[in-house]
Parts: C-alpha cells; sequence; structure tokens
C-alpha cells in the first residue's frame, strides 16, 4: 500500500531539495531529510543537512486524488490526500488553524466558502426535540407539546433534515 502525502516547501527549501536530488549518492555527506512531529500531530520540524525549519500539518479544504500511469494514456488512481504538510521559513509565523482555507490550485481559492453548502442555523434544543418526536413516532407515539408555531418550525426542521438525508446518499 503506497502512502502519499504533499509536501509545500519554500522556494529556498526546494532548491536545496532539487539539489540533493541531482548529486550523485556519494558526492555529498549531509544528504539527510528528516521530518517529526511533536506531541499535538500538528507541528514538527523538518531537517535537511544541517538546516531546521519549522513544519505544519494542515488539512485540506477537500479530498484530492493522486494518480499514477505506466504508459502515459491510462490513470490509475493510487490515492486520496486529505492533508498536507507545509515547511515554513524559519521566521515565518506557523498559521493558527489547522485546514488550509485554499485549496492546491488558483480556481479553488477560498474553496470552502465558494463552493460548499453553509450549515443551516439551527436552535440546538429544536434539534433535540424534533428528534425525540421523531422517534416517538416511528415507535407509534405522538409528538409531545405540539403547538402551531411549534409545529411550523418542526415541519421546516424536518424538511432540512429530509434534504440533508438526501444530498448524502
Amino acid at each position: 500500500m503506497e502512502e502519499q502525502f504533499i509536501l509545500r516547501v519554500p522556494p529556498s527549501v526546494a532548491q536545496h531539495i532539487e539539489r540533493l536530488l541531482s548529486e550523485s549518492a556519494s558526492s555529498s555527506d549531509d544528504k539527510s531529510l528528516d521530518l517529526s512531529f511533536s506531541d499535538d500531530g500538528r507541528s514538527g520540524t523538518f531537517v535537511i543537512g544541517d538546516d531546521h525549519f519549522p513544519a505544519s500539518l494542515l488539512d485540506l479544504p477537500c479530498i484530492v486524488e493522486s494518480h499514477k500511469t505506466y504508459d502515459d494514456s491510462v490513470l490509475i488512481k493510487t490515492a486520496d490526500v486529505g492533508q498536507m504538510i507545509m515547511i515554513r521559513d524559519k521566521g515565518d509565523p506557523a498559521p493558527d488553524v489547522v485546514e488550509h482555507r485554499h485549496g492546491l490550485t488558483p480556481p479553488m481559492r477560498d474553496a470552502r466558502r465558494r463552493r460548499f453548502r453553509r450549515e443551516p442555523d439551527l436552535n440546538p434544543e429544536l434539534v433535540r426535540r424534533v428528534e425525540k418526536d421523531l422517534l416517538n413516532i416511528m415507535n407509534g407515539g405522538t409528538a409531545e407539546n405540539v403547538d402551531i408555531l411549534s409545529f411550523s418550525s418542526q415541519i421546516y426542521l424536518f424538511s432540512v433534515i429530509d434534504k440533508m438525508h438526501d444530498s448524502e446518499t
């Protein structure tokens, strides 16, 4: 089984990695690459040679599929990638969120806000009450303490739950 991840590095680190990969194996003694994370699992250190760079593990706003090909015509899916390791320069501040706001390409800029449906604003107490009433109705009982105003909001909530269920299937 293959494990894949996206490694986003600053240009200076990218040049150093390219230089290490292009050199022959015996020409350089400092070919060490290391990535280690702290106990929180979201921050860590990337070591290349003698240089240390801060690293962060960020969630992507959507899943990215990875493919490979053997004959340049047929693509074979190899993985679903949902996280990215971002290497920063030594002076750059750490991100204060766990989800990267933007995707990997310019069309996915601010993807969560522009492309995905927002969660409806629902009162948690109303949701609990409707769920309890729904379970009572499914078990052959009736809804409790129903008045006209709450009944109309429950009908709205039932329709929202029904639409959410339809979109998942």
